[in-house]
Order: structure tokens, then C-alpha cells, then sequence
């Protein structure tokens, strides 16, 4: 188990991760969506905010604040701090700055945690590969059984949670990760929309990650659309 608390994009990673098999489902998308993941837990620290709309042809930029929690900053959110503090950008930009080379880091601290085990394979007895399959569930589990409970069971999230069930929400993988019983994709999927929407923290925090959120579902939308044209 983790000894201090692991970052939103971890708990996401995982939740994405086929446990067996150690590979990430969608990950030609993970650049933004790590990204984006690493801005949605700036926002949930108020260490950033988002302007105010300004007329149909102004895009909001994204702000740097001074981040609430300033002991022991994670280094990689201290990273992407400083991304941000460099001037004001919008969330699409920084969601692929902040994303690039973060998958790997992740992995490489969940690794060093204990939660996943990396291993070299070779497909087709060739070609060299890696893949991260899970070696303690234990974190997983707590995660996913805190979205069960939301998802499905109807309780109101944390904030974190609720960050969580809007990034899933953003490619579209809610239904994907908890054991939905009686309820169809669709309902799920309704469910976290609605929680996404919903007014589980500070409208500034909302904003910001509605931002990132949005950001990260149009980088995952451009990306099927060229992969489709190219197919």
C-alpha cells in the first residue's frame, strides 16, 4: 500500500491498466490525458484558475496561483507548477506540455512503490517490449470500490473522487471501470456526466478542471478522427 497518497493521474493510470496483461488501454490518448490529469489535482490545490470567458471568440487561459499545500511538493506536480507559471496558456496547450514523458514517469513511481512490476518481453520472440502488470491490487481496489460506490451505488464523491469520475468521464471509460450490476453503459455513463457537472468543490476548482476535462476529450477526439482518415 501506498505510505503517502498517490496523485489523481496514478489512481488513473491504474484504473486504466489491464492488471494482467500491463498495458494501458487507449495510449496513443495518454500524453493529454496524463496532462490533463496533472492539471485537474493543480486545480483541486486552487494552484491554478482559468479566466473568465470573454466574448464567443476568446479562448480562457490557464493562471498559475501559489498552491495551498507548499510542504514536500510532489516533484512532479512541482514540474508542472512551473509549466503553468510560465504565462498563461490555455488548457489544450497544457495539457500535452504537461502530459509529455508523464506516462513513464508514472509507471516508473508505481514501480518503485511496489504497485506495478515492470517486465521485458519480446512479441514474437523478437522485438523487444515492456509491459507494467499489477503486483499489489490492494490501492486499486480501494480506488475502484470508491467509484463503485458513486457510480453505482449513488453516494456523493469527494472532490477527489469526483475529479477522478470527470477525467474517466472525459474518454469516456467510467462504465468501463466498476462493476455496473443492473445498470446499462448508458446509465453510468449519465451518472458520471452528472457528477463531472456537478457542485462537489469550489466553482473555481470546477472550472479548471471542466477545463482540463474538456481539453483532454477534444485532444482524444482529434486524435480518433486523423487515426480514422488515415484507416
Amino acid at each position: 500500500m501506498p505510505e503517502t497518497p498517490t496523485l489523481v493521474a496514478e489512481d488513473l493510470m491504474l484504473l486504466l491498466m489491464d492488471d494482467e496483461k500491463g498495458r494501458l488501454a487507449a495510449s496513443s490518448q495518454s500524453r493529454p490525458l496524463f496532462g490533463g490529469a496533472l492539471l485537474v489535482e493543480l486545480a483541486l490545490d486552487e494552484a491554478v484558475e482559468v479566466e473568465e470567458k470573454r466574448g464567443l471568440l476568446h479562448t480562457p487561459r490557464v493562471h498559475a496561483r501559489q498552491p495551498r499545500s507548499q510542504e514536500r511538493p510532489d516533484p512532479l506536480l512541482a514540474q508542472a507548477w512551473q509549466t503553468v507559471s510560465e504565462k498563461p496558456r490555455t488548457a489544450s496547450d497544457l495539457v500535452g506540455r504537461l502530459g509529455k514523458g508523464t506516462r513513464e514517469e508514472l509507471q516508473r513511481r508505481l514501480v518503485a512503490r511496489g504497485i506495478l512490476e515492470e517486465r521485458e518481453t519480446r512479441v514474437l520472440g523478437l522485438f523487444p517490449s515492456r509491459t507494467w502488470p499489477a503486483a499489489d491490487l490492494r490501492h486499486e481496489q480501494e480506488v475502484r470500490a470508491g467509484l463503485q460506490r458513486c457510480l453505482v451505488g449513488g453516494a456523493q464523491p469527494d472532490p477527489r473522487t469526483a475529479s477522478l469520475i470527470a477525467l474517466l468521464s472525459a474518454v469516456d471509460q467510467a462504465h468501463r471501470v466498476v462493476d455496473r450490476g443492473a445498470l446499462s453503459s448508458r446509465e453510468v455513463r449519465k451518472r458520471a456526466k452528472a457528477i463531472a457537472e456537478g457542485s462537489w468543490a469550489a466553482q473555481g476548482v470546477r472550472d479548471a478542471v471542466a477545463a482540463s476535462t474538456a481539453a483532454i476529450t477534444a485532444a482524444v477526439t482529434t486524435s480518433a478522427a486523423v487515426t480514422a482518415a488515415g484507416s
